[in-house]
């Protein structure tokens, strides 16, 4: 079950547009119908780096836009960088105007 889930989370952040966030909760929301499993969606995440094809881990951020993820990156800066790179501004680890750049999953289905 782990498995098959963390594909289904890889498949949804592969959707994510460039210079959009989303959240753990929110990918658990679109996969399960509740935010009860973004703890197993941060797992994913960590997990990710060696995952073919790429995924963009740098875009999934915690419900209130704080990079918590940024530890398994390479460098302590490397996604902050990352996201940066694509437009997105970030001050004190946190996304900035975190709803303009917030991208539900739900979109998918639209």
């Amino acid at each position: 079950m782990k498995k098959d889930f963390f594909e289904l989370v890889y498949q949804v952040v592969r959707c994510i547009p460039k210079g959009r966030v989303t959240s753990y909760s929110a990918i658990s929301e679109y996969l399960t119908g509740s935010k009860r499993s973004a703890r197993m969606v941060g797992w994913a995440m960590n997990n990710s780096h060696n995952v073919h094809p790429y995924v963009p881990a740098h875009r999934v951020v915690n419900h209130q836009g704080l990079l918590t993820g940024f530890r398994h990156f390479a460098t302590p800066t490397q996604m902050q960088e990352l996201l940066e790179a694509e437009g997105i501004p970030i001050k004190d680890k946190q996304v900035q105007n975190f709803e303009k750049y917030f991208w539900h999953p739900n979109q998918l289905s639209e």
